[in-house]
């Protein structure tokens, strides 16, 4: 299984979700091609209602950390409540990485 239908699967298994983009970004960094290290993670939970980012955040890297032990480098997480979302509609772009590989 790829890392990016695993990073899916763990948290639409302990997360209620109302929206769920897993955007793998590892050609924007260096490194070899085809690789799984670094994603853009958008959720929208009824669950982040009432938290701040970084609890938001906490949680979601409970759900991730056997990921994060295993080869994860980055993740870009966006979490929004269903208000949030429904006001924002989507998650601003991901900057340019400094290291970018050469294509």
């Amino acid at each position: 299984m790829s890392r990016q239908q695993s990073i899916r699967e763990r948290l639409q298994a302990a997360l209620t979700l109302e929206h769920l983009e897993i955007i793998n970004e590892s050609h924007m960094h260096s490194g070899p091609p085809n690789r799984e290290t670094h994603f853009k993670v958008v959720l929208v939970s009824p669950e982040f209602t009432g938290k701040r980012a970084v609890q938001r955040h906490q949680a979601v890297y409970a759900v991730l950390g056997e990921e994060l032990k295993t080869g994860l480098h980055a993740l870009a997480l966006h979490t929004y409540t269903p208000a949030e979302w429904q006001e924002t509609g989507a998650a601003p772009a991901s900057p340019a990485c400094q290291h970018q590989r050469e294509v």
